[in-house]
């Protein structure tokens, strides 16, 4: 007889640590963060990785759990060739194109390359859930007015598909039957329009158009970035920085952190409503944007992300799309539990695995 339970060993790589946990289906049995030690801090990303596989192993270990009860493992994806959404088992042609940094280098490119590895020694498959390059874009999505530059599919594809998932299952639907616009609104902000399963619109939140986040710019009218550009002792890593990783909420309220957001709003809320106010209208708008991407087709509308759990920002959105549909919350990531769900699906044979090619 066949197991109706499944044990699954999901790894979702930090930048200062590991992030581990073991579901069985859907429920956590032990989670854990792995703080990096201070000497692999300045390591090239890939020179970490025997160390963060020892460290998940003897964690693990540590708590008594039989690792041969575990059925599989799952990382998060890293930066790849463009794929379609859904459950992929770890291949070497992921393994090579991530080890080499083919398509960038990123810390989540250790998260198959970990999964790999344990699963391997522990005579299990590995796989990866929706990675942040899933790409389902219609083609005339991707046109921009210069010919030669196409707009590309980087976004919160996990929590997205996750969240889109779980929204099925409160309307009593399948996610592959409804149409909806999912607004994941966190360190990057990505609105997508998902039409019976798949993405097929979505602004890319690392390069920085659509809305600003919590850390980057959003859109910016082309004038100024290019002055800004120009600016004398600027260069074009400075302007990156600024853009990706110094702009939006940081910049209007001079903060790094986002418990320092949280400290804001407890001790000046009025300061923050301020930012929020303007934040929560390019939302609204860019939610506006995809629902025309869908004809207006829109069987509901979804917050996720770290920012979701601010009720005045929820409810600033809500007020300029209450017209489009029905706004459903999910704050959070929930980074683990999407990585154990996809990995289950596979297990329970509602899925097939796909190949990474």
């Amino acid at each position: 007889m066949v197991s109706s339970k499944y044990r699954i060993l999901v790894i979702n790589p930090m930048v200062e640590s590991t992030n581990i946990a073991i579901y069985e289906n859907d429920h956590c049995l032990f989670e854990k963060i792995i703080a990096l030690e201070a000497s692999l801090l300045n390591k090239e990303i890939i020179l970490q990785l025997t160390d963060r596989k020892e460290a998940i192993a003897e964690a693990v270990q540590s708590i008594g759990i039989d690792i041969t009860s575990i059925n599989a493992v799952c990382g998060s994806g890293g930066i790849l060739s463009p794929i379609e959404g859904g459950t992929y088992q770890v291949n070497q042609q992921m393994v090579d194109d991530l080890y080499r940094g083919r398509y960038g280098t990123h810390v989540s490119n250790l998260g198959a390359l970990l999964a790999k590895g344990i699963a391997d020694d522990w005579n299990v498959n590995s796989y990866i859930v929706d990675p942040v390059v899933v790409d389902e874009m219609l083609d005339i999505a991707k046109k921009t007015g210069i010919p030669s530059i196409e707009r590309k599919s980087i976004f919160h594809a996990l929590n997205q598909k996750a969240v889109g998932r779980s929204l099925a299952r409160q309307l009593n639907a399948d996610y592959h039957d409804l149409c909806l616009v999912i607004a994941h609104m966190g360190g990057g902000l990505t609105v997508g329009a998902h039409q019976y399963g798949q993405v097929i619109d979505v602004n890319n939140g690392f390069d920085g158009d659509g809305p600003f986040s919590f850390e980057r710019a959003g859109s910016l009218p082309n004038k100024d970035l290019i002055e800004l550009s120009f600016e004398k002792d600027k260069s074009k890593k400075d302007i990156q920085a600024q853009t990706i990783y110094q702009s939006g909420l940081k910049a209007y309220l001079n903060i790094e952190r986002k418990a320092e957001l949280k400290l804001l709003w407890q001790t000046k809320p009025e300061e923050v409503k301020k930012v929020f106010d303007i934040l929560g209208y390019q939302v609204a708008k860019e939610i506006g944007k995809m629902s025309t991407v869908l004809s207006g087709n829109v069987n509901a509308i979804a917050l996720t992300g770290d920012l979701a759990s601010y009720d005045y920002l929820n409810q600033a959105i809500i007020n300029q799309v209450s017209w489009i549909a029905d706004t459903y919350i999910f704050p959070g990531e929930n980074i683990l539990l999407a990585l154990a769900q996809g990995t289950l699906r596979i297990l329970q044979g509602n899925e097939e695995p796909k190949q990474y090619l």
